[in-house]
C-alpha cells in the first residue's frame, strides 16, 4: 500500500459510491494543485484549493483518500475535512483493513505539511473506531458540539428587520473596517486552548466568513458585543452559520438575536449551527429559532511541540553569553596594604615603607 498526492490518473478511478460526492472537490484540487503550492511559498493568502491523498496499492486499485486544508494563511493550523475508505477495494482479497488504510492515510497528512505546529478535525461522537485512530495520533478532544439544522423562511419571504435590542448598540456589517472588532469577539469567545492552536490573524477571519457577516457593537466601548456570519463552506453539506455572542452578553438570547441571524440567512436554507453541549441558554435559543439538533460532535486538535529547536535555542544562548564574557566590565583590584612585620623584616622603617621615601 502507498499513499501519494493525487494524481490525473486516479480520478477515473475514484467511482466508488463513499467518494462520488467528493468528485467536483477532487477536480478543483488537481487543477488547482500547483498553482496553491507555488502561491503560498510566495504570499501569505487564503488556500485555493485543499490537499488530496490518496491510499492506493497496485493489485487491489485505489483504497481511499485525505483532504486536508491550511486554516490560516501562516499555514501554521491545518484541518483534516475528509477521511474516506472506498469499500468496494478494501472488500477484494488481500486487501488491507480499513484501520490500516486510515492510519497510513493520516500518518502522511500529519508528515508532509513541514510548518504546520497544530492540526484540527471533527468526528462524530459515536464513531468509536475513529476517535480510538485519533488518539493513537495524538489527538485529544476540546470541544463536544452539538450539531443543529434549521430551515428558515422561504426566500420569498424578506426576513424582519434586526433592529438592536437595545440604544448603545449599532448594527454593522461585516469588512475590512469591523474584523478587527470580530477577531476580538472571537478571542472572548474561543477556549484558551482551542485559540492558540487556531492561532488566527485578522485576516483569517475574513477569509472564513468570506465577507458577509452582521455585528452587534457597543458604542460606548468600540466592542463587538454578538456576531453572525455565513462561514466558507468547507465541507460538504448544508452552508454553516456561526453565531458569537460575548460572555457577558447572553442576555441577548431572544427574539432580537433570531432576527439578527434571519437576515444574515438572506433567504438561504437550510442552515447548519454549532453550539457548545453545556451551554444551555444556546440550546434553549436554537429550539426556540426552530433548529432541529442533529447529533453530537467532537472537536480534535494535536500539537506538534518543536523541542529539539527550544534546546538548540538554549545552547546558542549559552555560547553567546560564554563568548561576552571577557568582554564584561570588571571591577579593578583593590591593592593590599603592606604590613609592618614584612617591612621591618626587609630592614625597612614603618614610616619609609608607607612614606614618602628620600
Amino acid at each position: 500500500m502507498q499513499v501519494d498526492p493525487l494524481q490525473g490518473w486516479m480520478l477515473p478511478h475514484l467511482q466508488d459510491a463513499a467518494v462520488l460526492d467528493l468528485q467536483p472537490l477532487l477536480q478543483k484540487a488537481l487543477l488547482l494543485q500547483t498553482p496553491e503550492r507555488l502561491l503560498s511559498r510566495l504570499v501569505r493568502r487564503p488556500p485555493l484549493a485543499p490537499e488530496v491523498l490518496v491510499a492506493h496499492s497496485g493489485g487491489v486499485g485505489l483504497l481511499g483518500l485525505c483532504v486536508m486544508r491550511r486554516l490560516n494563511r501562516s499555514g501554521s493550523c491545518w484541518g483534516v475535512e475528509e477521511l474516506r475508505l472506498c469499500r468496494g477495494a478494501l472488500s477484494e482479497p488481500g486487501s488491507p483493513s480499513s484501520r490500516q488504510v486510515e492510519g497510513a492515510l493520516l500518518r502522511e497528512a500529519l508528515h508532509c505539511c513541514p510548518g504546520a505546529s497544530s492540526w484540527i478535525t471533527r468526528v462524530a461522537a459515536g464513531h468509536q473506531d475513529r476517535l480510538a485512530l485519533l488518539r493513537e495520533q495524538g489527538f485529544q478532544p476540546l470541544l463536544q458540539e452539538t450539531l443543529w439544522y434549521w430551515e428558515p423562511d422561504p426566500a420569498g419571504a424578506s426576513p424582519p428587520a434586526a433592529v438592536p435590542p437595545s440604544d448603545e448598540l449599532q448594527l454593522r456589517p461585516l469588512n475590512h473596517r469591523s474584523a478587527p472588532l470580530l477577531w476580538h469577539l472571537e478571542q472572548a469567545t474561543c477556549p484558551a486552548q482551542l485559540r492558540q492552536l487556531l492561532d488566527r490573524r485578522i485576516e483569517d477571519v475574513l477569509d472564513q466568513s468570506e465577507g458577509r457577516g452582521l455585528l452587534w457593537v457597543d458604542t460606548s466601548r468600540q466592542q463587538a458585543v454578538a456576531a453572525v456570519r455565513r462561514l466558507k463552506n468547507l465541507r460538504l453539506g448544508p452552508a454553516e452559520l456561526e453565531v458569537s455572542l460575548h460572555p457577558g452578553w447572553s442576555h441577548l438570547h431572544g427574539p432580537a438575536l433570531a432576527r439578527l441571524a434571519l437576515q444574515q440567512a438572506g433567504g438561504l436554507s437550510p442552515l447548519r449551527l454549532r453550539s457548545d453541549s453545556d451551554d444551555q441558554d444556546r440550546e434553549h435559543w436554537l429550539s426556540e429559532l426552530g433548529a432541529v439538533a442533529e447529533g453530537e460532535e467532537l472537536l480534535m486538535a494535536r500539537s506538534v511541540w518543536r523541542r529539539q529547536e527550544a534546546r538548540q535555542l538554549s545552547r546558542q544562548s549559552w555560547r553567546l553569553d560564554t563568548v561576552l564574557d571577557p568582554f564584561k566590565p570588571r571591577r579593578r583590584p583593590v591593592p593590599t596594604p603592606l604590613q609592618r612585620g614584612v617591612a621591618a623584616h626587609h630592614g625597612a622603617q614603618p614610616h619609609q615603607a608607607l612614606g614618602s621615601g628620600r
